[in-house]
């Protein structure tokens, strides 16, 4: 059974950082692209971000490049989500969320796809002064 268990979360002014994290377990975390998404208050799901399996590709939705990096660790089984720069408009539940397949595609795939991932239960963030 996949786990994902996120943390990291909490309040933040605006132009602040956070890193978020994803504790996986109940599948091979190495084999697999994770991705990142979000929602915020009153809206869908919106994919923020995707890594490749062995951490060499990442991909980030228009909103967030530039100021935010994920990555990994297959050692420890854990994703990351470095996130710099925060605007009030990031505030929203972030997800980890393990991709279906091995292999990684274009972003504009995951900007559908990725609601359909399997997820943890989220860590909230809260960008505000």
């Amino acid at each position: 059974e996949v786990q994902l268990v996120e943390s990291g979360g909490g309040l933040v002014q605006p132009g602040g950082s956070l890193r978020l994290s994803c504790a996986a377990s109940g599948f091979i975390f190495s084999s697999y692209p994770m991705n990142w998404v979000r929602q915020a208050p009153g809206k869908g799901l919106e994919w923020v971000s995707v890594i490749s399996s062995g951490g060499s590709t990442t991909l980030y939705a228009d909103s967030v490049k530039g100021r935010f990096t994920i990555s990994r660790d297959n050692a420890k089984n854990t994703l990351y989500l470095q996130m710099n720069s925060l605007k009030p408009e990031d505030t929203a539940v972030y997800y980890c969320a393990k991709s279906r397949g091995s292999l990684i595609y274009s972003a504009s795939y995951y900007y559908d796809a990725a609601r359909l991932f399997p997820r943890g239960q989220g860590t909230q963030v809260t960008v505000s002064s």
